[in-house]
């Protein structure tokens, strides 16, 4: 296939299926990008953590030369180190990135994956709740609804599961 509709339903999933073929055909000249690529990238976006900010430097080069093989332009690249940031041009930040004195205050707030991240270490969610009845199906309807593809937060969902259990059904709460 040359080419794609883009804002079909199935645009995502051949979009990460190029990205992940395009990382196992060059696998071999840029091994870190291509695993970068295959393992962390979903809907488009990539999340990592390497040992230090020349091993991002390096990757960000890394990865973006394996893409350009495919005729791919990878950007919007955001760090929680400013040495990392400073070696990515500014076109290539994410937005909210650009116009940001790297040498003073605190980096903008970003959305990865669902995920608001604060480009530090913290990470936030943002969870919107419906209103839903109190009762057991609508108790799960809103730990169900919970958008976390990190996995950060099975812990405290399991408390309203474990709150549906202890509830007995004869209460009207099922």
């Amino acid at each position: 296939m040359k080419v794609h509709l883009f804002g079909a339903a199935s645009s995502p999933g051949c979009a990460n299926y190029g990205m992940k073929y395009l990382a196992s055909q060059h696998e071999r000249e840029y091994p870190a990008a291509a695993e970068f690529i295959k393992k962390t990238f979903m809907l488009m976006m990539g999340l990592v953590s390497v040992e230090s900010e020349d091993a991002a430097i390096q990757l960000v080069r890394e990865a973006q030369s394996l893409c350009e093989k495919g005729k791919l332009h990878l950007h919007k690249f955001i760090s929680n180190s400013r040495e990392v940031l400073e070696s990515i041009p500014e076109s290539e930040r994410a937005g909210g990135v650009h116009d940001v004195d790297l040498s003073l205050g605190e980096l903008p707030m970003q959305t990865v994956l669902g995920v608001r991240w604060r480009c530090s270490d913290n990470f936030s969610f943002k969870i919107s709740l419906d209103e839903k009845p109190a009762t057991r199906r609508g108790i799960l309807s809103t730990v169900a609804s919970v958008f976390d593809p990190l996995g950060f937060l099975p812990p405290f969902c399991c408390w309203g599961r474990k709150y549906c259990r202890r509830v007995p059904e004869r209460s009207g709460m099922g």
